[in-house]
């Protein structure tokens, strides 16, 4: 196969006229240029330059193979501008996993600045609590709960952001709503509305901290979300237990109130995969996580 490099040298010569033009566009030594010559004659079998004067002179084969290298020279040259914009964040694909609570809370923000920082990304967004579609791409970037991820999966690095408390929501006229804090063996005889999948960490939490004072929540009405549990409780057919995060807005008539004795606590991270760390979408967004959840 040609080597390319020596092409690009046999069109330079060939745009200047001398190999001393084609030293000073390419800032290589006249030497350098005829050795590189030299060596592409032997590597087609052809005459490329001939000797004119002082000087030399591109033969009728050597501008017929310059010629012909233009495309390919345009074309690697376009492939470096691919290069270019996907080590700048300026193309590509960024996929982004995250469940829940830090979507409504946190994702319209960082997805809205992406967009207007790097208008030619493509983000592609996955929910992490639905099934994954056949062939779905591993995501680049994971929130996640510790809890579900203790240690980095290989090929990622990990990013604590926040440590998210958990507040038991009654409703308004509940016994607890004036109370600054609620100690959590006192939600024993309470009826529960579940907010989450079985299985979930972030609802295995808050059963823990019962399990800690001795009791499991009495469950009377099992939903799967946090947007349906208040509904419930704000219908006064039992109390929840969720993060604060996801308690940010609330419908009428119910209110939020600390959790003590014990408190349970959820720490969220991002997970970033290695191949992308250092790429200006990544870093831009583990920045903008790291913002919001310090808000």
């Amino acid at each position: 196969m040609l080597d390319v490099h020596r092409l690009r040298v046999l069109r330079s010569v060939v745009s200047t006229g001398s190999v001393q033009g084609a030293a000073a566009l390419l800032g290589y030594t006249p030497s350098a240029v005829s050795q590189h010559l030299a060596t592409l004659s032997r590597e087609t079998g052809l005459t490329l330059v001939e000797r004119a004067g002082r000087g030399i002179e591109p033969t009728a084969a050597g501008r017929s193979l310059a010629s012909a290298s233009d495309d390919v020279l345009g074309a690697l040259a376009g492939v470096q501008d691919v290069v270019d914009n996907l080590r700048a964040g300026r193309s590509g694909t960024l996929v982004l996993r995250y469940f829940a609570s830090v979507g409504a809370a946190w994702m319209p923000r960082v997805v809205a600045a992406l967009d207007g920082e790097f208008p030619d990304l493509r983000l592609v967004l996955q929910h992490a609590e639905l099934a994954p579609t056949p062939h779905a791409a591993a995501p680049d970037l994971e929130l996640s709960v510790a809890r579900l991820h203790p240690a980095p999966p290989v090929g990622y690095r990990s990013h604590d952001l926040l440590e998210d408390p958990y507040l038991v929501v009654v409703p308004a006229g509940h016994r607890f709503a004036r109370r600054e804090r609620v100690e959590m063996a006192e939600l024993e005889d309470e009826p529960w509305v579940d907010n989450d999948i079985p299985g979930a960490p972030c609802r295995s939490l808050a059963i823990d901290a019962a399990a800690a004072c001795g009791f499991h929540p009495r469950f009377t009405v099992d939903t799967h979300d946090f947007a349906t549990a208040l509904a419930f409780v704000a219908h006064d057919l039992g109390i929840t237990v969720m993060p604060e995060l996801a308690c940010r807005v609330l419908p009428a008539g119910v209110v939020p109130v600390p959790l003590v004795d014990p408190t349970p606590v959820r720490t969220i991270r991002v997970l970033v995969r290695d191949g992308v760390a250092a790429t200006p979408p990544a870093r831009r967004t583990v920045e903008l996580l790291r913002e919001l959840a310090g808000r």
